[in-house]
């Protein structure tokens, strides 16, 4: 049965434990986010069973592997896999980090920060520009979380991924949970962060949760997407939505996963957000 109750705009991450969910249960969300490279497999099974999930709703691709910051180029068999993913599922959105996680061969788990410099300003357009040739479509760019700051760096983050999106014509990812975790681990405001990026550039939100961990005697805000969407992230959703009503929106839930249905909570959420905010008369 269509569940009416969550609006079109909102989607949730699609997650192996949920394939068998969502792929029995159409209706709940319009749409879902993947992590690309879980699929880049032709004949795995994951595949086959995304195929049928594509059948039934809207899907968007997002990236933790191309290593956009890395000083040399794209891994070629990477774009290539890419390219063949997004030709098949004809996908709402492909997206990727401001981050790097590849060098000389070697992979990191980890999304790695830039140094905001005019050097890797030029990297980074210059990878942009290759992927998004390569998939015949913009890349949208999303703003990651860090826990440290290069001393070197000559502008903010959200300046160079305004000089990104206006150097390729790329599109941005604004994750606001990467802002607020961000905010607190640095000093910066979370509230200018969102008003200085280029708004009308936007063309995805992602909310999502985060834990608190303490080193040496120190409080360090860590982005883990383990837990539910904090009051705070909420509120900057709301200021979000006063000026840019129907963002397409993800709940992004990677680690300790729970049941979906908790996950479809979350969604309402920000489906009321959107709701009550469209009903509010403006102000002449």
């Amino acid at each position: 049965m269509q569940n009416h109750n969550i609006h079109h705009a909102v989607g949730v991450g699609l997650r192996h434990p949920h394939l068998d969910f969502f792929e029995k249960n159409a209706g709940h969300v319009s749409w879902l986010e993947i992590h690309s490279e879980n699929f880049f497999e032709f004949h795995s099974s994951t595949r086959q069973q995304l195929r049928k999930i594509r059948q039934q709703h809207d899907v968007s691709c997002h990236g933790v592997g191309l290593s956009l910051g890395s000083v040399q180029a794209p891994d070629s068999a990477h774009i290539q896999a890419l390219v063949n993913l997004v030709n098949e599922l004809q996908p709402i959105m492909v997206s990727d980090h401001l981050s790097w996680s590849e060098n000389g061969g070697v992979h990191f788990n980890d999304l790695l920060p830039l140094p905001y410099t005019e050097e890797a300003l030029q990297v980074f357009v210059r990878n942009v520009i290759q992927v998004q040739d390569a998939i015949q479509r913009p890349l949208l760019i999303e703003n990651p979380s860090s826990y440290l700051r290069f001393n070197h760096s000559t502008i903010s983050e959200w300046e160079f991924l305004n000089e990104v999106q206006r150097r390729t014509d790329c599109h941005l990812l604004l994750d606001l949970n990467n802002i607020y975790v961000s905010s607190l681990n640095h000093g910066f405001d979370a509230l200018h962060y969102l008003n200085a990026i280029t708004q009308s550039a936007v063309k995805e939100i992602h909310l999502a949760g985060f834990t608190v961990k303490e080193i040496k005697n120190q409080k360090i805000w860590i982005d883990t997407h383990s837990t539910q969407v904090c009051e705070e992230v909420w509120d900057l959703y709301r200021i979000w939505n006063q000026n840019n009503p129907t963002t397409p929106t993800l709940i992004e839930w990677d680690s300790d996963i729970p049941q979906p249905q908790v996950l479809l909570r979350e969604a309402q959420k920000a489906s009321s957000i959107i709701t009550e905010q469209a009903n509010v008369p403006v102000a002449s």
